[in-house]
């Protein structure tokens, strides 16, 4: 009998053991392929992004440059607010962020920028047709040099009552560093100055005599300058005289500087006075009549937040002594507050004719307090020293009697220093003009065209022929050339 082997795939048929393990390899294969290429296409995601790369607009470079007048303008206008350095550093991580293949202006280039751009607007200012207000000032740093300061604006351009001056209708008219300013010489400058642009119709500044009575020689259309006087450095005038002078006032300060002292490294800390400011001491006292208000009123109250962990023998011992200055402190805050209200209602009102009218009925409860206090004497000498100043004007005219827009273009260019601040003036002095604009594109082409980086360096010789630094690295030269 013939035996027939069961063929494959039918019932019965044996099965090839080499074969069924092979399919199962096959199978394990393809699923680990099919695992690494799953894991493949995760890391190319993540070194790839899905998103676009980020593109800068279009930025042709400038001629002669390496970089685009977009790029420059960014560079300036960033660099204001955060220093060369900075921005060189902050222009780099977003480049990087945003995965733009582009160089990165080093922080001299940017401040070569700026100070080619500084330089440019110094020489667009006004024309002798127009009206113009100057404010002149001097700033100092380390060392006998001051700078004078003189910027203006159109008296057009002078804000509506109850707006503020803005910095981008000033302009930056000369600065001039110098060891000594005498009357004759700040008379050379404003003359100087006046030659090119035409006299000014008012000069406002903070009522130094070396500052005021070179005005005298500013004529126009046969009218001499109308000289104001800055209505916050008057009132630090006479809040020196009317407190600063008193026996009481200087035991005070006595008290204030040792406090710091004593409690600067205590549980105290927190109640440390503020610093005190040697200079312009009366423009700032109101931080430290801040203070003394803040003090007294932890000292009357034991539950206070502020107090955990100070006993009461110590912060008695410590700060007590305020307590027998307590009338005096009310008074002086009187004068202050006075004072903080005229600067507030100066600053947005400007001068006019109306003004000491404005002005009497704002303080109107200080004037009705009796005679002898302090918040009525300094607001009735405010009142005079406005009605004096407003006299001054023709009829229907308007000026203003604040320098306050000027200390802040100090503030911005000792910010744009940094570290430079606490030295001698620098080259960038040229820098300053450009913190009276918003820096655009459109204004760095065109003022690039008229001022070279040549222009810029012929500038800083005729203007800063031997600042302190320059001679504090001569020093050194000289002193280690033979080591």
């Amino acid at each position: 009998m013939q035996v027939v082997s069961p063929r494959r795939g039918q019932p019965g048929a044996a099965t090839d053991p080499s074969t069924s393990c092979d399919r199962k390899k096959t199978q394990q294969l393809q699923r680990e392929l099919h695992s690494l290429r799953a894991e493949l296409e995760h890391y190319r995601s993540l070194a790839t992004p899905s998103d676009p790369v980020a593109a800068l607009p279009n930025d042709r470079p400038l001629r002669g440059h390496q970089f685009g007048v977009r790029l420059i303008a960014l560079c300036i206008e960033l660099a204001k607010r955060v220093g060369f350095r900075a921005t060189a550093f902050v222009v780099k991580l977003m480049f990087e962020f945003l995965g733009v293949d582009q160089k990165v202006p080093s922080h001299d280039a940017i401040a070569q920028w700026t100070m080619r751009l500084g330089v440019a607007e110094l020489a667009e200012t006004f024309d002798s047709t127009q009206e113009v207000l100057w404010m002149a000032d001097h700033s100092s740093q380390i060392g006998k040099e001051k700078v004078l300061l003189i910027i203006g604006m159109r008296v057009d351009d002078l804000p509506p009552p109850g707006e503020t001056l803005d910095l981008e209708k000033l302009k930056v008219l000369a600065i001039v560093p110098g060891e000594k300013w005498k009357k004759e010489d700040v008379d050379r400058e404003y003359q100087r100055l006046a030659e090119k642009i035409g006299p000014p119709v008012y000069l406002l500044c903070d009522g130094a005599v070396e500052l005021r009575d070179p005005a005298k020689n500013l004529v126009k259309d046969g009218k001499q300058a109308i000289v104001l006087q800055d209505l916050k450095h008057h009132a630090a005038n006479l809040l020196e005289k009317q407190v600063g002078r008193s026996e009481r006032f200087k035991a005070f300060m006595t008290q204030v500087g040792l406090t710091r002292n004593r409690v600067q490294q205590t549980e105290l800390g927190h109640f440390m006075p503020p610093p005190l400011k040697q200079k312009s001491r009366f423009m700032n006292l109101g931080s430290l009549l801040r203070w003394s208000t803040m003090v007294m009123h932890h000292l009357n109250h034991p539950e206070s937040d502020s107090r955990e962990g100070v006993t009461e023998e110590r912060i008695e011992e410590k700060l007590g002594w305020l307590r027998d200055f307590a009338d005096d402190l009310a008074q002086w805050n009187q004068c202050q507050e006075v004072i903080n209200e005229t600067l507030a209602w100066i600053n947005q009102s400007g001068l006019r004719c109306d003004s000491t009218a404005e002005l009497r009925d704002l303080l109107a409860s200080w004037l009705e307090l009796p005679l002898g206090q302090s918040g009525r004497q300094m607001a009735e000498k405010l009142v005079d020293f406005v009605a004096a100043s407003e006299q001054q004007l023709p009829a229907g005219s308007r000026a203003w009697l604040s320098t306050e827009i000027l200390e802040s273009l100090f503030g911005r260019f000792k910010q744009l220093e940094r570290q430079h601040s606490k030295g001698g003036f620098t080259r960038l002095l040229a820098c300053l003009p450009t913190l009276c604009r918003r820096v655009t594109a459109d204004r760095v082409r065109s003022r690039f065209k008229h001022v070279q980086a040549g222009d810029v360096q012929q500038w800083i010789r005729d203007t800063l022929p031997n600042t302190l630094t320059a001679r504090r690295n001569a020093a050194y030269r000289e002193a280690f050339a033979q080591q």
